[in-house]
């Protein structure tokens, strides 16, 4: 298997080369040179399996350069009832009529996040040991990636983190699991900006290609081909469990800012699972869902991008974005390329609305989307404890207004769980009067001393941080 670069590098490099990578030497994301197609006799043996053995089925199909032996390992060390509190891992509950919730906020920071994040840890550390090398992580987190990443990497050999994200602009509970950990390969990078600066700084240093290499620079944010991977897993999970044969389809909602968790599901799709419809749900920052409903694709700016109470989608640049729209194209990395770099880097949008490209988001890919607000949030919190004695946090909420907006006769909407509601508090209190549960080992995480280093969004300042931290 080896992959390519969406804007058209000519080089083509296998998984171990990008695991360590971030993004191509040309600034595009890798993909597959194509996706493996999933035979309805592979779909009917993995019915049974664990989710670890599910793990290395479709892992495997995408990695060839690490022994197979090596990699089940890989596989079932990170994916174990201890880890995520559940045999299943990721559960799936029925809520209502021809709606399903997917648990993925069981793991050690509450959040979806963990189920790459994890892999991901346990990925780098084998393949360093292996190079005899090390790696200097670089992120962005709006708010769950960043705990994720931290947690899945802490204490692991050879691997330091430099994490970035937007002051002031995560929850409390948020900023505590970050910035309360002490470990000497950690390092929490607060920007006085938005989340799309701190991912502005990421990519800006892995253009740098002197600095990256002096420096040894890898990033965990989605815009890591393996991350994405390890989310298509949990898709062909979800359909296994809210179907009884391979016959029937299934549709998803999936909460998405960033567009990495609902572009694992584009992946699923691509390889032949049997997908309906993925349902991009938003917030007030509606970059995705204007795209979905126009063909027009206008990021915003700092000044534009509001502050909502589902934090973690407070965003208006979806990095993932570019490996659907390198598919959407029909995989012309020219035209790709005109897109991104011209048409977005000069005016800050691209307009497909009259290419017959367009139509194809929905009627090939599948794709629909929607929009919450606050008032929405609050109200979908408040039916959902009232209606099914289920309490979800914000962003999930957004998930299950758009799921009951798009649901058809006959066809399962498997709603992706987020987070647990804990981690955005003040909205679960707005909602509902009471505070949500708090897991015993999180008590009074936020008065716990903190380490955290405010620094402007200036991309020179944060290479100076860095290479200060390693010299």
């Amino acid at each position: 298997m080896l992959y390519l670069s969406t804007r058209g590098h000519a080089d083509r490099k296998r998984f171990c080369e990008i695991l360590l990578e971030g993004l191509a030497p040309d600034g595009g994301l890798y993909l597959p040179e194509q996706y493996p197609q999933v035979t309805a006799e592979q779909l009917s043996r993995w019915r049974g399996l664990s989710y670890a053995e599910l793990a290395f089925e479709i892992l495997s199909l995408y990695i060839d350069d690490i022994p197979a032996d090596d990699l089940r390992a890989i596989c079932r060390k990170t994916y174990t009832e201890e880890v995520f509190g559940t045999k299943e891992i990721v559960p799936l509950r029925k809520l209502e009529e021809g709606v399903y919730l997917q648990a993925l906020s069981n793991g050690p920071t509450l959040a979806f996040k963990d189920m790459a994040m994890q892999l991901l840890g346990n990925l780098f550390e084998y393949e360093l040991a292996r190079r005899g090398a090390e790696l200097n992580i670089l992120g962005a987190t709006s708010g769950d990636t960043g705990s994720a990443a931290e947690y899945a990497m802490r204490g692991k050999k050879g691997v330091r983190v430099f994490m970035t994200s937007p002051d002031g602009r995560m929850s409390p509970f948020q900023q505590a699991q970050m910035f309360s950990l002490q470990d000497e390969n950690i390092h929490n990078i607060a920007i006085t900006g938005v989340f799309d600066d701190c991912q502005d700084i990421v990519k800006a240093v892995s253009n740098d290609l002197g600095f990256k290499r002096k420096y040894r620079i890898g990033t965990v944010n989605s815009i890591n081909w393996a991350r994405l991977l390890a989310q298509v897993v949990y898709y062909f999970a979800g359909y296994f469990q809210a179907t009884a044969s391979n016959d029937k389809p299934v549709s998803f909602t999936v909460p998405s800012g960033n567009f990495g968790n609902v572009c694992a599901g584009h992946v699923a799709r691509m390889m032949g699972l049997p997908i309906q419809t993925l349902v991009v749900a938003t917030n007030e920052n509606d970059v995705l869902d204007e795209f979905f409903r126009t063909g027009i694709y206008r990021v915003r700016g700092a000044a534009d991008t509001h502050e909502t109470s589902s934090p973690s989608m407070d965003i208006s640049k979806a990095s993932n974005f570019e490996r659907f729209v390198f598919d959407l194209v029909g995989r012309d990395a020219a035209k790709l390329r005109k897109l991104f770099v011209e048409d977005l880097g000069l005016e800050g949008r691209f307009d497909l609305s009259a290419d017959p490209a367009f139509k194809q988001a929905a009627e090939r890919f599948g794709f629909q989307s929607s929009r919450s607000t606050h008032a929405d949030r609050l109200a979908t919190i408040r039916d959902t404890e009232k209606l099914f004695a289920t309490l979800v946090d914000p962003h999930t909420a957004d998930g299950l207004k758009a799921a009951r907006e798009h649901l058809a006769p006959g066809v399962p909407m498997v709603v992706l769980e987020t987070a647990l509601p804990i981690k955005f508090a003040a909205t679960i209190v707005e909602a509902l009067g009471h505070e949500p549960d708090r897991p015993a080992k999180f008590e009074g995480i936020e008065a716990l001393p903190r380490r955290v280093t405010v620094l402007p969004a200036d991309v020179a300042q944060v290479k100076a941080f860095v290479a200060a931290h390693l010299s």
